[in-house]
């Protein structure tokens, strides 16, 4: 970070989008509604190239059974278990309102289990969840299945269980191993528990473990954080997911329970970030992209050097340009060329299932802009360079006429060594990687016409 300069980073240091989709879901409106969501699973149905392509499916568990306060996920905090059993009836409804659509069978290549606490549920309900799934598509063998994990709510014995169940990739929340900060933020979970559960899932046989850590909580500092990536690097998962705290209490009601003056200041959040790149690629990690590392062996490495990644609402993926299932409470999809998400209050999303509709409440049909503007944003956002005649082919566009403004503003970032220019593209630079989402919206139509961003995170 010796390359970036105080000046540099105060220019940055402003909101702006994480792109896990463009148009970005703060676009979503109203006037798209569950008529248009099934037209575009009809489209799929009938087209011979969607159907070829395999299917990624997300499940939203929206339940915790407690509260942590930095969270910004949709969740329902309670100790009620049984509340879970009327969910489930209800995910089996949409799922079955979505085959009526599909057809049974399509090949499923991707699947997350996200909350929320998807370990919130039980084995038995895990169990019924995976029947009710497998029921109706078909899981390709070899595919990504994975399970965000509460470490508190979990076992050797229940590992076992997602083994069984097909489960291949576990995510485990982390984001601190220190005391002082898992007690500021009411996520108290000792190291030791961690490193017992990665080790177990280790002889289970998992493909695949991640585990996500957060920058800029309360109590943190660069020295603390230091001790957490020493721990993290002896832990050696496959992947690490490395992401900003976003202190938005404005929007998001937990976070009021954080006390603004026990936040590290930005620079301090610049120089936890530095350390932890630093000390993740000295440990042999590949630095897949904004958020994500992996050790060079694991698929989204991989898929990295192979130019194959893709962003999606989960954040980095190996299956790029694919269809997405949204199912549960306001769960976000997509299909062909629209995005879609779910009634985001327990109530609207089982009166809409039991009125018989599928819980669509918005979305958006992207128009030709949009999806030359997403090609453009993904490409920077996943490879870190555009190439522009691949844009000019699949669009039949001139790049340079089209997008003259927006070339024009990057020569400022140019000057600023983020990306370089070349004869047939342009390219991210290494310093540039910390801002890559500042190269990204550049591009961004929506957000160059509306100035309000106080609703993003920070960049930095």
């Amino acid at each position: 970070m010796n390359v970036v300069s105080p000046e540099l980073l105060a220019q940055f240091d402003v909101p702006g989008p994480r792109y896990t989709s463009y148009p970005t879901a703060d676009r979503f409106v109203e006037a798209f509604t569950v008529d248009d969501y099934e037209l575009a699973l009809k489209q799929r149905r009938n087209g011979g190239a969607a159907m070829a392509l395999p299917l990624s499916i997300y499940v939203h568990i929206p339940f915790c059974e407690s509260l942590c306060y930095y969270c910004a996920c949709n969740k329902i905090i309670t100790k009620h278990h049984e509340r879970s059993a009327p969910y489930l009836r209800y995910l089996s409804r949409e799922i079955d309102l979505h085959t009526a659509q599909l057809g049974k069978g399509q090949v499923v290549s991707q699947l997350h289990l996200g909350g929320g606490s998807p370990t919130f549920l039980n084995d038995a309900e895990l169990r019924e969840l995976m029947t009710m799934l497998r029921r109706s598509f078909s899981l390709a063998p070899g595919g990504e299945y994975s399970i965000e994990i509460d470490p508190r709510t979990v076992n050797a014995s229940r590992l076992a269980t997602l083994a069984e169940l097909g489960f291949n990739r576990l995510s485990f929340g982390v984001q601190d191993f220190d005391p002082a900060v898992q007690k500021a933020v009411h996520r108290v979970q000792p190291a030791e528990q961690v490193f017992a559960l990665v080790d177990a899932a280790r002889q289970q046989g998992f493909e695949s473990v991640n585990v996500d850590l957060i920058y800029g909580l309360p109590q943190q500092t660069p020295e603390s954080f230091d001790r957490t990536l020493t721990q993290v690097v002896a832990l050696r998962p496959d992947r690490i997911a490395l992401y900003a705290y976003a202190h938005l209490p404005e929007r998001f009601k937990p976070q009021r329970r954080i006390v603004t003056e026990d936040l590290p200041a930005g620079a301090a959040k610049v120089e936890m970030l530095s350390r932890s790149i630093s000390a993740f690629l000295d440990a042999g990690y590949v630095y897949v992209g904004m958020d994500h590392f992996a050790l060079p062996n694991d698929a989204l490495a991989v898929a990295k050097r192979q130019g194959r990644l893709h962003r999606n609402f989960q954040g980095y993926s190996t299956q790029p340009d694919c269809d997405l299932i949204a199912l549960g409470v306001s769960a976000i999809g997509r299909i062909g060329a629209t995005y879609s998400q779910n009634a985001k209050t327990l109530n609207e999303y089982y009166d809409h299932l039991d009125q018989g509709r599928l819980p669509i409440v918005r979305g958006l049909a992207l128009n030709r802009d949009d999806l030359v503007r997403r090609a453009v944003i993904m490409a920077l956002m996943c490879q870190g360079e555009l190439q522009f005649e691949p844009i000019e082919l699949a669009f039949l566009l001139d790049f340079r006429r089209y997008f003259a403004a927006e070339l024009g503003a990057l020569r400022a970032l140019e000057e600023q060594g983020l990306v370089e220019f070349g004869d047939a593209g342009l390219q991210v630079t290494a310093r540039g990687w910390f801002f890559v989402r500042a190269v990204a919206m550049v591009f961004d139509r929506h957000l160059q016409a509306d100035r309000n961003r106080a609703r993003y995170s920070r960049i930095i």
